[in-house]
């Protein structure tokens, strides 16, 4: 699937920048294909216009900002985060008159991350209660492109086969290669996967866990957001929860925004953030690894790849991003084409 080809996908809400990375300069960001420049208004809300002065076409995002208005850097235009033009310096008095703007999209700010619809969105930002629930830290991993569709990157976050290969050297047992079967329950936002999954426990982990074994039991509930965001929740045998946020934006076919952020249950002064970091980081990176080598146009039908049954995760995404498309009157876009073949269906 094409993600910049199928139009229904540009109306759910994408994290696109952690919102304190938005402050005194405007931002540009590239979303489903389409050019953004994100700026803070006079307000300090975020905004998010057509990365393109309307005049002649420059990018917005190589100007500056100023008392909350965004200057176009060739001519000096100047746009309200609305897309309004509230100045054109090349007239006498700078009156725009009415009617000039560039294209203003809808922007939010939420969980700490600015999100982006580019159409009228479908459902509402996911709720996720426990980022401001004092019983749990927050601290911030990292925010990055990665050479993955969401999809791809979607579909390995629910993959319990791959943990014994991909992360042998973090936590992954690879003399016990057969995986644990998922569970799956309905979700409002797509899916809920739960597992019991036994892990290998190494000695960065034993500090941060507080468990000294040299393996554990994760117990996950795994939480999938349509089309490509995550909530991995972790809870261990000493009652310790880690919570992973994988939120992820389409770039275009190929590429995806990253942000991915942790909510923990336990103390700085327990597990320093430094070493929940690191370990995590071991992780994320044996997983871009092998996602940067497969196939970018992942197929939503059950041709063109063999199955197993931990696929079934996956696969229920495919079937509804197909479901999705059909009841919006679209085909499924390939690199060979539109294709109409039946919906993926989760191996049993």
């Amino acid at each position: 699937m094409l993600v910049t080809q199928q139009k229904v996908l540009r109306r759910f809400w994408y994290p696109v920048i952690p919102a304190e990375r938005l402050a005194d300069a405007p931002a540009p960001f590239t979303l489903l294909g389409t050019k953004l420049v994100l700026f803070r208004d006079a307000a300090g809300k975020a905004s998010a216009l057509i990365d393109r002065c309307c005049h002649r076409t420059a990018k917005l995002s190589q100007g500056w900002l100023d008392g909350g208005n965004i200057v176009c850097p060739y001519h000096g235009w100047t746009y309200a985060g609305d897309g309004r033009c509230t100045r054109i310096p090349q007239r006498p008095d700078g009156d725009p008159g009415k009617g000039i703007a560039v294209e203003a999209f809808r922007c939010r700010e939420r969980h700490g991350v600015v999100w982006v619809a580019l159409e009228e969105p479908l459902r509402d930002i996911p709720d996720l209660p426990e980022y401001d629930d004092p019983a749990y830290r927050r601290v911030f991993e990292f925010y990055e492109p990665w050479d993955a569709p969401g999809l791809l990157i979607m579909e390995n976050s629910f993959d319990n086969a791959h943990f014994a290969f991909v992360h042998k050297a973090s936590f992954g047992i690879v003399d016990e290669p057969e995986p644990v079967q998922p569970r799956l329950e309905p979700h409002p936002a797509g899916f809920i996967m739960y597992a019991d999954v036994p892990v290998k426990n190494p000695d960065i982990q034993k500090a941060n866990l507080g468990i000294a074994s040299d393996r554990t039991i994760r117990q996950y509930e795994k939480t999938w957001w349509m089309p490509f965001s995550r909530k991995m929740k972790v809870t261990y045998p000493n009652g310790l929860v880690h919570i992973i946020m994988t939120l992820t934006a389409p770039i275009d076919d190929r590429r995806s925004q990253v942000i991915q952020f942790l909510l923990r249950s336990d103390s700085e002064a327990e597990a320093p953030a430094e070493n929940l970091i690191t370990f995590d980081r071991q992780v994320t990176h044996e997983d871009m690894a092998i996602l940067a080598a497969c196939d970018d146009d992942v197929p939503l039908s059950m041709n063109g790849e063999l199955h197993m049954p931990t696929d079934r995760p996956g696969l229920e995404m495919r079937r509804m991003l197909a479901k999705l498309l059909a009841e919006h009157g679209e085909a499924e876009v390939r690199r060979d084409g539109p294709v109409s073949q039946p919906l993926a269906s989760a191996a049993e």
